[in-house]
């Protein structure tokens, strides 16, 4: 039993990289070009560092939020009938 449960763990575990992985790509390269703008122009407000990867997050979840929406309910359907099979 404890077998299916390490199984179903190490499976979500992938599924959260592969699903959050392309989010927080796409975040660190963001972050990374804000600061290298502020300290270049030597604006230090807090707004204009949040912004920006604020709309980062909203079209990146546009784009990629029905493929993740997916992705989540077909592991869960598969675990849910995985663990029923098992008797939990």
């Amino acid at each position: 039993m404890s077998d299916a449960v390490g199984g179903l763990f190490r499976e979500a575990m992938m599924l959260l990289l592969i699903v959050g992985g392309p989010l927080m790509a796409v975040l660190l390269v963001m972050g990374l070009v804000t600061g290298v703008l502020q300290s270049a122009t030597q604006i230090q407000e807090p707004a204009v560092g949040v912004v920006p990867r604020l709309a980062v997050v909203v079209v990146v979840g546009l784009f990629l939020g029905p493929w993740m929406v997916e992705r989540l309910s077909r592991f869960l359907s598969s675990a849910l009938a995985r663990l029923s099979e098992r008797g939990f």
